[in-house]
């Protein structure tokens, strides 16, 4: 990658991926976008996915219409999806926001469970800026479980990979993957497929100031949340069909960055529309519902019940981190719910050994454990929070030496030995190995979508005596 003094034809592409719906960045990127486009040379911009989530109040009070919005306005010619689009809407809402996308979404290896292709979904594109053809491919990271229930099949990322290379190679002088995959796959792909002149990853939020470069295929990342713009610059001599890298690496967009206004007006449009679409009343609680992160409280319990009437199971176990606060009383509004509880979690069902479980149990008596920051997973609180059950009543000593603090725990009909099975509804999130370790070596697993655990909590607070129940302890100080 080392520039020339010939006179030559140069495109420029920029990138971003993982944004995560953080609108405070959006504006920084377009500004930078326009100012790229304004030096009259051709630009190509692409985002390699998750740049919807429903974390934020514009994508979850607009389902997602906030971000392709933002899309168009900045001037995207093209976008791959993540799994925070792919798992945490259902394709037929995705096929109503990308509707008016003005850009294709492409992604080779999605396809409806009858095996056609979604409608709002391209397997490869060809975007000709400046005499350039981009050959653009997509590819999302194969969470097969959790598609499945959405009517979805992701296919292996790499099966047939080479030969849809080699089609789209007819047609483009530049190919180019939106990985969102994350970097181990990226440098797989880039060692293991010919043709592919540039890779541009996310999913693992990883930051590649510098590229990597496998087998002549550059490999680049943008990092997450905004803070960082891909930018990437290839050049060709006048009288030659060969494309070479001469520049790749990243711009930060700092809190000094211009923002572009027209953005920035947007996105306020969004959320003060979305905020008075979430003012909506969801719920009653009959009383304020307090929340611990270390001991057993209403909210926690109320919360472990949601999950149990919802999925089923002799018990429920969750943590309290999911709570970022305690539950007022009276009318609940669907914003309150959301602030309450941000993850794009999902309840669901696993098969557990007592063993298993007695571990998981004496770890939410740790403090390490209880105040364990954490990222990831879908996980958007504070800290990861004790263990809440429901359907469980759990004796123990807190006096006892570490992992000797459970007596005995029992459900309604028999104690938790440590080499019995038991049906345990809980969490997603858990089954990846994330917080409570032991909770992810459960077998026989029902993953139930699209429903958070907002929405549980909504139904719970719906259910007469639900709030009284919760009142009542599971853990038992002896």
């Amino acid at each position: 990658m080392s520039p020339t003094t010939e006179e030559r034809d140069t495109l420029t592409i920029l990138h971003t991926n993982d944004l995560h719906s953080h609108f405070e960045q959006m504006g920084r990127i377009a500004a930078w976008i326009a100012e790229e486009k304004a030096q009259g040379k051709p630009v190509c911009t692409l985002d390699v996915g998750d740049h919807m989530d429903r974390m934020a109040i514009e994508t979850e009070g607009s389902l997602g219409a906030a971000n392709v919005d933002i899309l168009n306005l900045s001037g995207y010619d093209a976008v791959t999806i993540g799994n925070n689009e792919g798992l945490t809407f259902t394709p037929e809402r995705l096929g109503e926001i990308y509707a008016s996308l003005e850009c294709p979404v492409v992604c080779g290896n999605v396809r409806m469970a009858d095996g056609s292709l979604p409608h709002w979904l391209d397997e490869s594109a060809v975007i000709e800026k400046g005499g350039f053809r981009i050959g653009v491919l997509g590819l999302t990271a194969p969470f097969s479980d959790f598609y499945r229930l959405l009517g979805v099949e992701v296919s292996d990322p790499f099966a047939g990979l080479q030969q849809s290379v080699n089609r789209l190679r007819e047609r483009a002088d530049i190919v180019v993957l939106l990985s969102h995959l994350g970097l181990a796959s990226d440098e797989r792909i880039a060692g293991m497929i010919e043709g592919i002149d540039l890779i541009l990853g996310g999913h693992t939020h990883h930051l590649l100031t510098e590229p990597i470069v496998v087998d002549g295929t550059v490999v680049c990342a943008a990092g997450k949340f905004g803070r960082h713009i891909g930018r990437i610059v290839i050049e060709r001599g006048k009288d030659s069909a060969f494309c070479e890298v001469t520049e790749a690496g990243v711009i930060e967009m700092g809190d000094e960055a211009v923002s572009d206004a027209r953005i920035d007006r947007a996105i306020a449009r969004h959320h003060e529309e979305a905020a008075e679409r979430m003012r909506r009343v969801a719920a009653v609680s009959e009383r304020e519902m307090p929340v611990d992160y270390e001991k057993e409280s209403d909210l926690g319990n109320l919360l472990a019940q949601s999950v149990r009437r919802f999925a089923g199971g002799e018990f429920s176990l969750v943590n309290s981190g999911q709570v970022l606060g305690p539950l007022p009383a009276g009318e609940i509004t669907e914003g309150m719910l959301h602030a309450l509880c941000p993850s794009p979690i999902n309840p669901c069902v696993v098969t557990l050994r007592g063993s298993d479980i007695l571990r998981s149990l004496e770890q939410s008596l740790l403090p390490e454990y209880t105040g364990k920051k954490l990222t990831g997973f879908g996980f958007r609180g504070e800290r990861l929070g004790g263990l809440c059950a429901d359907g469980l009543t759990v004796f123990y000593d807190p006096e006892a030496p570490p992992y000797s603090r459970i007596l005995e725990a029992r459900t309604e009909s028999r104690p938790i030995e440590p080499d019995e099975e038991y049906r345990v509804s809980t969490l997603d999130m858990f089954t990846f190995g994330a917080g409570y370790e032991s909770l992810s070596r459960g077998t026989d697993k029902t993953f139930m979508l699209p429903e958070f655990l907002r929405d549980l909590l909504r139904m719970e607070l719906g259910r007469p005596g639900a709030v009284r129940e919760a009142s009542c302890s599971r853990w038992i100080r002896v």
